[in-house]
């Protein structure tokens, strides 16, 4: 008896779910449909060329990438994710206990160090 009501159940939440699968269909269907004869369509070169931004490029896309603007994304990652750490702490820090406090200090100090390291050995130098 439990497994055919349980059956009868998975049955309806399936069919909610084709229910919703078709509807959002039907509304992104109808929403594009309107937008193509509400919108007014002027292409003209610009519009349409290659780069959209206004201006042709100036070298081939081809061309070896500096690897400076890897190193600097990556370090931007490493240190915006870690900094991410400090929000959570900072919110919960009236209920740490001594542990806590310490070893967000220490994750702080090596985040210092390596910051440091960063700028001595000139990864952030254009020249």
């Amino acid at each position: 008896m439990l497994f055919y009501i349980n059956e009868i159940f998975r049955e309806k939440i399936y069919s909610i779910l084709g229910i919703f699968a078709i509807f959002s269909f039907i509304i992104s269907s109808v929403i594009m449909i309107i937008s193509y004869y509400l919108v007014e369509q002027q292409p003209y070169s610009e519009k349409t060329s290659t780069y959209e931004c206004g201006f042709e490029p100036f070298e081939d896309a081809r061309n070896k990438f500096d690897v400076r603007f890897y190193i600097v994304a990556i370090l931007f990652l490493i240190f915006d994710i870690e900094i991410l750490y400090l929000f959570p702490w900072s919110i919960s820090l009236a209920s740490l206990n001594g542990v806590g406090f310490w070893s967000m200090i220490i994750f702080l100090v090596i985040l210092i160090l390596g910051f440091i390291y960063e700028i001595y050995m000139n990864a952030l130098d254009w020249q």
